[in-house]
């Protein structure tokens, strides 16, 4: 299916973010990227359509509104609204926002679902295996991790229930054919070798229905079942096409030009399951995936590096990174927004894993901003003011940086056909450097004092055109900073006067009068940020010295557990085996030491309070998936009872 002729629009997704909690880092990656393209498409001339949006069924996310006492719709709203405000602070211009309960959208999924049924493509089954809320999984035995979810190392349930599937294995094979006849279909290659190993394994068929809940979208004329929020959620991308009830607008947006992702949602849902569902559509598939790798941290154990993710506990929030980079620069907000996003594309090769550390970031911002770009506008338009008054001239003759501009304006142009984002700006940053020492050869102030002030000008001319073509070229990158670029040089900033093609030599007006140059890049003093750091967190431990924190303290997941039966277990004198319905699909396992106060029998009944999101462990050979509250300092005296009437699962705040 080819888009329609000139009408065609580029469509580039990210990923929707499940909306159990705010944005971080991760989410902000690939945001900031699916920007970056559609602003360079929208330069290229090229009508653009940039979806993103929030995931906002799941059991995930009924529990985090539980956790906080909200109502669900009430809790996805508000942070649906964070994520709108999180993504216009960091300059991010989507064209839409979509939200999984929007009716519109729960139409298509509806209508999906039913074509599929009808097509035999999904049936009714019995799904028995392990699930894990916290990744919306359902796994085999033999896929799990010591027991655990092998993605998120998180406990699992479970479950046995009617559910109906999809025939993802019916289509493995297509699958594999369309993987080896498309070489270029994942980026990097590296993750569609990975791809082809995960398919040639073997694909069942997922389950795509659980139980019916009230939060997640029911399955068309079954009230037993409600659909699978991964299901759901991939058809979003259809959703903002148009499918299928604005064929018009769909001819001219499907297929997708690139969807950008994480790499940890690549193998099992989009580069199978959704590829599977639209052959199984009968629609093509997106032209490209770019999977990206993870911003990762020391591990608290020492061992290595680990994701930083919500479940780490070690989220980054990007915009507090950058207000405390203005903090420490002096920088005007947006630019430390933008510079912000200049290193995490500049400083990790898209697809690799790359550390994000402040102490690098204030490196990139002296080196690469302060030294070089700012460097040659702080030194080039003061020139323009003392020398010529203000005013470029016309330039003559052949421009020395010619060349250089056009082997940039290539180089750039490859590196985003490959979404290399780090060389891309590498390209542009080998265009500032040579400008910089071009102005050191030709050292226009040594002419202008021996009376040469032509030759002096022409000198400018071509620095300032050099940081024209770089405005344009870090635009997409750095929207704001580009922008003051070409306000500093003189020229008119809109959509119209901004082009690609003018990424070219001579383009700059003759006898443009030049702005009012101010510094962009204020550098910074890393002697002194790193004194106050030292300061700041010695005031920190001060003040908070074996105090616990409101936002601490909201991440213990306290819950109202009824205790269904009690064991001792053999040879603990302490330890008591607790089965406890804390209100899910199963109950859990728990194991306390409460032998020396209790008797198993007199626990039975009882409605206790239970840390809900302990990390599990084995104790004694048993598996223990919580805690329960007790009184005692050495041992226990009392346990924490709730009445008799509150239901199991209510939140205890």
């Amino acid at each position: 299916m080819e888009k329609t002729g000139a009408n065609g629009v580029f469509y580039v997704t990210t990923p929707i973010y499940y909306v159990n909690a705010l944005p971080h880092i991760g989410h902000s990656y690939t945001t900031v990227a699916a920007d970056v393209v559609a602003r360079y498409r929208r330069l290229r001339g090229q009508r653009v359509l940039f979806a993103t949006g929030t995931d906002e069924h799941g059991q995930k996310v009924f529990r985090s509104a539980q956790a906080q006492g909200k109502n669900p719709q009430a809790f996805v709203d508000e942070i649906a609204a964070a994520y709108q405000k999180a993504w216009k602070a960091f300059h991010i211009e989507y064209d839409a926002f979509i939200r999984t309960t929007n009716t519109t959208h729960v139409a298509t999924v509806q209508y999906v679902f039913d074509k599929l049924r009808a097509s035999g493509d999904i049936y009714p089954g019995e799904y028995e295996g392990w699930y894990c809320t916290a990744c919306e999984s359902s796994f085999r035995e033999d896929e799990l991790r010591d027991g655990n979810c092998p993605d998120c190392g998180r406990s699992v349930e479970h479950a046995s229930q009617p559910a109906y599937f999809f025939r993802t294995s019916k289509y493995a094979e297509r699958i594999l054919r369309y993987l080896e006849d498309h070489p270029d279909f994942i980026i990097p290659r590296s993750r569609q070798n990975e791809v082809i190993s995960f398919v040639s394994a073997g694909l069942r068929d997922a389950c795509v229905s659980r139980r019916r809940t009230d939060w997640d979208i029911p399955v068309p004329d079954d009230d037993s079942q409600s659909i699978y929020v991964w299901f759901d959620a991939l058809i979003n991308y259809l959703t903002v096409a148009g499918y299928p009830d604005d064929p018009e607008k769909f001819a001219q947006v499907w297929p997708p030009d690139v969807q950008l992702m994480g790499k940890d949602i690549l193998p099992r849902f989009h580069a199978t399951l959704w590829p599977a569902m639209l052959m199984a559509l009968d629609l093509p598939l997106p032209r490209q995936l770019v999977a990206h790798g993870w911003w990762v941290a020391p591990a608290s154990d020492k061992t290595g590096l680990t994701k930083i993710s919500k479940s780490k506990g070690n989220v980054i929030d990007p915009l507090q990174a950058a207000a405390n980079l203005a903090h420490v620069s002096g920088a005007d907000g947006d630019v430390a927004v933008d510079a912000i996003r200049y290193y995490m594309l500049r400083e990790v090769t898209f697809g690799l894993d790359g550390v994000f550390s402040m102490d690098s970031v204030v490196d990139r911002f002296n080196a690469d901003l302060a030294n070089d770009l700012g460097n040659l506008l702080n030194r080039s338009l003061p020139l323009v003011h003392r020398f010529l008054a203000g005013c470029l001239p016309a330039p003559s003759g052949d421009l020395e940086l010619t060349e250089d501009i056009e082997a940039a304006r290539q180089a750039c142009e490859q590196a985003m056909d490959q979404y290399d984002f780090s060389g891309a700006l590498e390209a542009l940053w080998a265009l500032v450097r040579r400008a910089n020492k071009f102005l050191d050869e030709r050292a226009p102030w040594n002419l202008h004092k021996a009376g040469h002030t032509e030759a002096a000008g022409q000198v400018l001319y071509e620095v300032a055109d050099v940081a024209r073509c770089v405005a344009l070229g870090i635009a997409p990158f750095m929207p704001y900073v580009a922008a003051e670029i070409w306000r500093q040089l003189g020229l008119e900033e809109t959509q119209e006067t901004m082009r690609w093609q003018d990424f070219a030599p001579g383009r700059t007006p003759a006898h443009t009068a030049v702005g009012e140059p101010r510094p962009i890049f204020p550098r910074i003093d890393v002697n002194k940020l790193q004194q106050a750091e030292v300061e700041q967190k010695a005031r920190q431990e001060k003040s908070t010295e074996g105090l616990v924190t409101l936002a601490e303290f909201a991440r213990v997941d306290l819950r109202a557990g009824k205790v269904l039966a009690a064991e001792r277990i053999p040879k603990a004198d302490k330890l008591l085996k607790l089965i406890v319905d804390v209100g899910e699909d199963q109950p859990r396992e728990i194991v306390a030491g409460l032998a020396p106060r209790f008797q198993p029998e007199d626990l039975v009944g009882l409605t206790v309070v239970v840390v809900a999101n302990l990390e599990p462990a084995t104790i004694r050979g048993a598996r223990s998936q919580g805690m329960v509250l007790a009184a005692g300092a050495q041992e226990p005296v009392a346990m924490v009872v709730l009445s008799p009437d509150c239901p199991p699962g209510t939140k205890v705040r």
